[in-house]
């Protein structure tokens, strides 16, 4: 074991966590917190084939591969190919339909990254984007901006953990037809952000400040009402951003696509399926709630994860539409049903899809969805005076 781990199990020795839970508390809050180290090339190409003037790549058979829906994938070299929604058994692999370019593209690739970014850059979802910077604390990130409508009303796009600005243009396309002007942002520590201290994640709550100045930066360019949408941490980012006093006025809803409402209960569903039990979440929260242990780790500091927990009933003060899959293994659809059960500002629409999928499942009920909630919305919701 490495020094800085023997450290951390005498530290939790001396507060009271011992032995085996200590490790494993340990080794759960690093990899919870882990840095970005980029995306993992592990799903297998096992040939592109040509039939009825089709052309089909043929993947390994697993459960994400044998979903019907619209995905894509990452190329080692960084090239990106999109996928068509058919998935189709062929002898031991999963036949996914590509254009021709693409099939040429895939000849030779031994492993693809899987993903549900289905559009890698603002022109291939059929946006016209401007590449700006966002002044932060840390220094300036990148954002696209795309406008739309008349300008009063804009969008702030906020990616999850692990991914970029190009996972939330699926969001983009539904925001720019309801005439919403957006802003596609990134934060700290992330592929395209800035890398500050250990690089280690913190829950989304450092990450906020990265992404406020994308809202100052909207209200300075004619934006009076603004809607976040968020992805995964993402969602929690535009929850703690939508109820700052300063922002209660101008950020008027939240569109959330599988939000984590609630760190616990999100730890709690990865631990599980990891195929460790779901129990073994609370071994690490000492190490991510307590200032020394949370050093241990290698974090700047403690993280309060009752800030991040949205699930007290009465705690939500703003219109917020969740969508979420109902298979989704890292955010727990329950939550998300507790919370719009409890709380009449909450719309939850629930699809047959994984983890930030849902777009993918049914891109149409998606955007429909979408367009209809956030025209209700902007009807109900008057003009800011100043």
């Amino acid at each position: 074991m490495r020094a800085k781990a023997v450290a951390g199990v005498i530290t939790g020795a001396v507060l009271g966590i011992t032995g085996l839970a200590a490790i494993t508390g340990y080794v759960i809050a690093r990899a919870l917190t882990a840095p970005y180290v980029g995306r993992r090339f592990a799903t297998r190409v096992h040939g592109v084939v040509a039939k009825g003037g089709r052309h089909y790549v043929l993947l390994d058979d697993a459960e994400q591969m044998r979903r019907t829906g619209l995905y894509g994938a990452f190329l080692p070299d960084g090239a990106h190919v999109r996928f068509g929604a058919e998935a189709l058994s062929w002898g031991s692999s999963i036949a996914r339909p590509v254009e021709r370019a693409e099939a040429e593209r895939l000849a030779g690739v031994a492993y693809v990254s899987w993903t549900g970014i289905h559009f890698p850059t603002p022109s291939a979802a059929g946006l016209r984007a401007e590449e700006i910077v966002i002044p932060t604390e840390l220094g300036s990130t990148p954002a696209w901006r795309v406008d739309a409508g008349d300008g009063d009303v804009w969008a702030v796009h906020i990616h999850g953990m692990g991914s970029t600005r190009a996972g939330t243009l699926r969001g983009v396309q539904a925001a720019v037809s309801s005439g919403l002007t957006s802003l596609i942002v990134t934060y700290r520590n992330t592929a395209e952000g800035i890398r500050h201290g250990s690089g280690r994640s913190t829950l989304g709550l450092d990450e906020a400040r990265d992404v406020e100045p994308a809202l100052e930066y909207a209200l300075a360019h004619g934006a009076r009402r603004i809607v976040l949408f968020g992805w995964s941490m993402g969602a929690s980012i535009a929850l703690q951003l939508a109820h700052l006093p300063r922002w209660r006025e101008h950020v008027v809803g939240i569109v959330a696509d599988s939000p984590v409402l609630d760190w616990r209960a999100t730890l709690e569903a990865n631990c599980s399926r990891a195929g460790v039990p779901s129990w073994s979440a609370h071994l690490a929260y000492p190490w991510l709630t307590h200032r020394l242990l949370a050093r241990t780790i290698g974090l700047d500091r403690a993280l309060d994860l009752d800030v991040l927990d949205w699930t007290p009933p009465g705690r939500l003060k703003i219109p917020l539409l969740i969508l979420q899959g109902s298979a989704d293994q890292s955010t727990p659809w329950q939550v998300a049903a507790e919370v719009a059960e409890t709380n009449p500002m909450v719309g939850l629409e629930l699809f047959g899809a994984d983890h930030t999928m849902s777009w993918n499942s049914d891109p149409e009920r998606w955007r429909s969805g979408t367009t209809d909630w956030l025209l209700k919305l902007l009807d109900l919701i008057p003009i800011p005076t100043a």
